[in-house]
């Protein structure tokens, strides 16, 4: 089941949802009517899917060798994916295990279980099921054990590791085997329960040369600005800690005044912004193909398996997919937690750049290995945290930004623009309770109400 066969067959499971989600709901939910009765067109979709940016189209016929046709009908189906991964992982509780999509030219759903018990009902949605013997909990729990030994034991051998929803194991690279034993040892794991991989390159930062939209640190290093955002009135851009320090002052690529760092955290994270005078504005444009422009829309996480494509000065704009989420990554510098891995290719000069899906806005290059000539993997700093972090909008289409939606602003969980929300969390608003389905930050007119794709009324 593949192309736009799946995407059917996706959309007619989710009329069907009421199954498997209504067991989670109490008796006054399930008494409520449907938010959008009968079938769903959209409700699956992350905001602007079916709008993708022609240079994203490209850029993925280039690199994952799709038809432009393929192309926009992967990026629908991927959006229609994350909405229905959300609601089967609220569904599922602790008994979920993951969920990935998968496909050279479609993407297919699956969704990971504990229990033989939640198959059918899973298969009933138009998604795969897998059954695993840990929780995605489980595994997490044993990468914070490795998370923890990084900080007391040196990495310079081990240098990535992170929770392989596909294979239902915790990975770790390293450069010789006795190398991992040590680091598993000192990490109070049993050796069983990690997968070792020996891999023969250690991933570095990609710092102080142009990359994406160049700025420059104290005029002596370079880096690329991410995505524009504004704190209260201040305008700025999100960037990568390794790039600058607080304080440190930057100049543009035409080397006039630009502004100042004002948080940065590296290593650890990888994360910076940067606030601007009033000769610069925020605007929500990321540089493409042939120095075209796109324009964000928000922030929703892809899932694993989805395509991203990459801005950087050096290489361009190339794209590929995401292979992990929250993966720690020791540079020579330091451990950096929470990383996504891509198979996207980048080189020194790219650091800093923007990561997107389709129009949503996914996190700034970090480093990586390889190379865009005999390929690479790339990992960056996911965008959520950096805006949740420092309490940064991100900066998307204006009619957005001016078309705020009413809020319950008595209620303590209330629904609010602006807060990056997780999926799981429950809000309220215009009077109902939502659960959310995606990671994301909040954005203006898009309430809970108005999104179906981040939001479940419960």
């Amino acid at each position: 089941m593949v192309g736009r066969h799946a995407a059917r067959s996706r959309r007619a499971a989710l009329t069907a949802l009421g199954a498997l989600v209504l067991t989670s709901l109490n008796a006054a939910a399930s008494a409520a009517p449907p938010t959008v009765p009968g079938p769903l067109p959209g409700i699956a979709r992350t905001p602007d899917a079916a709008r993708p940016p022609a240079q994203m189209l490209r850029a993925m016929e280039r690199d994952l060798g799709l038809t432009p046709q393929q192309a926009s009908d992967r990026l629908v189906e991927e959006a229609e994916a994350g909405t229905l991964a959300g609601l089967l992982r609220n569904t599922l509780g602790d008994r979920f295990a993951g969920a990935w999509v998968s496909g050279a030219t479609s993407a297919e759903l699956t969704v990971a279980t504990t229990d033989a018990a939640d198959t059918a009902a899973i298969e009933a949605q138009g998604a795969r099921a897998a059954v695993v013997t840990k929780t995605l909990a489980e595994l997490t729990a044993v990468k914070q054990k490795l998370d923890a030994a990084a900080v007391r034991t040196g990495t310079g051998r081990t240098p990535v590791w992170f929770v392989d929803v596909k294979t239902n194991r915790v990975v770790l690279r390293a450069t010789d085997e006795a190398a991992a034993a040590d680091f598993v040892k000192a990490a109070g794991v049993e050796s069983g329960t990690v997968d070792v991989r020996v891999v023969a390159e250690r991933p570095r930062v990609l710092k102080d040369l142009v990359g994406g939209d160049a700025y420059y640190i104290d005029a002596q290093a370079r880096c690329s600005i991410g995505f524009s955002v504004t704190k209260g009135g201040q305008q700025g851009f999100a960037t990568v800690g390794h790039c600058g320090g607080p304080g440190a002052t930057t100049t543009g690529s035409d080397q006039s005044d630009q502004g100042t760092v004002q948080a940065s955290t590296f290593p650890g994270k990888d994360m910076a912004w940067v606030g601007v005078n009033a000769d610069w504005t925020a605007t929500p444009d990321v540089t493409a193909q042939d120095g075209q422009k796109i324009q964000v829309t928000g922030s929703v996480e892809a899932l694993v398996g989805a395509s991203v494509c990459r801005s950087g000065s050096t290489t361009g704009w190339h794209c590929g997919t995401v292979r992990q989420h929250d993966t720690s990554v020791s540079y020579a510098e330091g451990t950096v937690d929470g990383l996504t891995e891509t198979t996207v290719c980048a080189e020194p000069g790219d650091s800093g750049g923007p990561f997107v899906s389709g129009t949503q806005a996914q996190g700034t290059t970090s480093g990586g290995t390889g190379d865009c000539t005999g390929g690479g993997t790339t990992y960056y700093q996911p965008v959520n945290p950096v805006l949740s972090a420092f309490g940064l909008t991100l900066t998307t289409t204006a009619s957005e930004a001016l078309t705020p939606g009413p809020q319950d602003n008595a209620a303590a969980d209330a629904w609010r623009a602006g807060r990056v929300y997780e999926t799981g969390a429950t809000v309220s608003y215009a009077g109902q309770r939502y659960r959310c389905l995606q990671n994301h930050q909040a954005q203006g007119a898009r309430s809970p109400q108005n999104t179906p794709a981040l939001w479940q009324r419960v």
